[in-house]
């Protein structure tokens, strides 16, 4: 009697040994970014960007993720820049490499002219190459956007977006990467929004990392007409990846 306790006592030990060095597998991630310059004397410009983007997987094909993105930037005391963006998406991977895509977006950049940006995104994406040093892939979709601009005026269409990202790994976690997304409004052929980002990564430790971008955006049709048509970022951010 005696042996078979002890027998039981041994396999559930063995056991519980064993679903207690067994982890999890870790389904959630976030990287956050920040950027902070300051300077004085002749010029005195104040500029700060925090970016972040928490994800998380609800099973294995399906995962959800939440970006969120400031700007802000002072020269004199007189605000130059203020940019805010939200966006929540969904990914739903049908296999490996192919995906399906739902997103919404709330945007607002009033030195751009918009003071309230709403859109929804229903589409699809590729990865034509899956690493691990060449990474590419590419998303198209159909897109809904309504708009409230600064000097008062509405406007809503359905649209386009395309968009791909090439990521060159040097590296475990120093890399180059170049994304572009082009939005085409269905309503006005001549009307569309270019976002372009390259960067360089350059890993500091398991945690943090510096970040080197450069950043184009080109709207064909700013409203009001008498906004620049491109703006472009330059910035270097420290960036933590947990």
């Amino acid at each position: 009697m005696k042996s078979v306790v002890l027998l039981h006592l041994l396999v559930l030990g063995i056991t519980c040994g064993t679903a207690w060095a067994e982890t999890p597998a870790k389904r959630w991630s976030n990287r956050a970014e920040v950027s902070f310059i300051r300077t004085g004397g002749n010029t005195d410009v104040t500029t700060l960007s925090l970016k972040n983007l928490f994800s998380y997987t609800i099973t294995d094909p399906l995962s959800i993720s939440a970006k969120l993105e400031a700007l802000s930037s002072k020269e004199g005391g007189s605000q130059t820049a203020e940019r805010y963006l939200a966006e929540l998406r969904g990914d739903y991977l049908f296999t490996q490499r192919m995906y399906g895509i739902a997103s919404t977006t709330w945007l607002r950049d009033t030195f751009a002219g918009i003071a309230t940006h709403y859109d929804g995104n229903l589409g699809g994406g590729y990865k034509f190459v899956d690493g691990p040093r060449h990474t590419l892939l590419g998303e198209a979709g159909a897109t809904y956007t309504y708009e409230e601009y600064t000097n008062g005026s509405t406007d809503n269409y359905p649209g386009a977006r395309l968009f791909g990202k090439y990521r060159f790994a040097f590296a475990e976690k120093n890399a180059f990467t170049q994304s572009v997304e082009y939005l085409q409004s269905l309503d006005q052929a001549s009307r569309q929004v270019i976002t372009s980002e390259t960067a360089v990564i350059a890993a500091l430790n398991s945690i943090f990392s510096l970040k080197t971008s450069y950043t184009l955006r080109f709207h064909s049709k700013p409203v009001p007409a008498d906004l620049k048509k491109t703006d472009t970022i330059l910035e270097m951010a420290l960036v933590a990846s947990f």
